[in-house]
């Protein structure tokens, strides 16, 4: 089975086994809906876990998983990371992508002359999010990941086009 990284926990909250997660998806309702399953990595393995229990808190998400509604039950997950199978990842609208569709993409200019690849999709507290390119030579710069910088996402050919502006290297 193929697994999604969609979390970190990043610590325990209160008695009654509710675990703080730092979420990476934009999709926390759904994901923790009661009944559903997602997958705690601990000592290299990927363990089953059924939601009890989803709120949010504070900017993280408050989970509680069926047969673990003890602190002393939890607190050794302090810190895995939280997964799904990629056969339960719904599919998008066209012109949306998930982040490990886009990290790793090669990155092309409006010439086709290949400006490095994508280390990192970075979250802004502005309207947009920001692509990082990695150069060749290890440093980089970041792209607004919105249409006026955004050409062209070829998943199929593994490349992203960026219209180039002055001031963005």
């Amino acid at each position: 089975m193929e697994y999604i990284c969609i979390g970190k926990i990043v610590n325990t909250h209160g008695i009654k086994g509710e675990l703080k997660i730092s979420s990476y998806s934009d999709f926390d309702r759904e994901r923790y809906q009661k009944g559903n399953t997602v997958y705690v990595r601990f000592e290299g393995n990927y363990l089953p876990f059924t939601v009890k229990t989803y709120r949010t808190h504070k900017g993280h998400a408050l989970v509680s998983f069926e047969n673990h509604l003890d602190i002393n039950l939890v607190e050794k997950y302090k810190t895995c990371e939280v997964y799904i199978s990629r056969v339960d990842r719904k599919p998008l609208q066209n012109g949306k992508y998930y982040r490990d569709e886009i990290i790793g993409l090669e990155a092309y200019d409006q010439n086709q002359t290949l400006l490095g690849t994508v280390a990192s999709i970075e979250e802004t507290l502005g309207a947009q999010n920001n692509i990082r390119i990695r150069k060749e030579d290890g440093s980089s710069f970041l792209v607004p990941f919105v249409p006026a910088f955004i050409q062209n996402v070829d998943l199929e050919n593994h490349a992203i086009y960026i219209q180039m502006q002055e001031g963005l290297l």
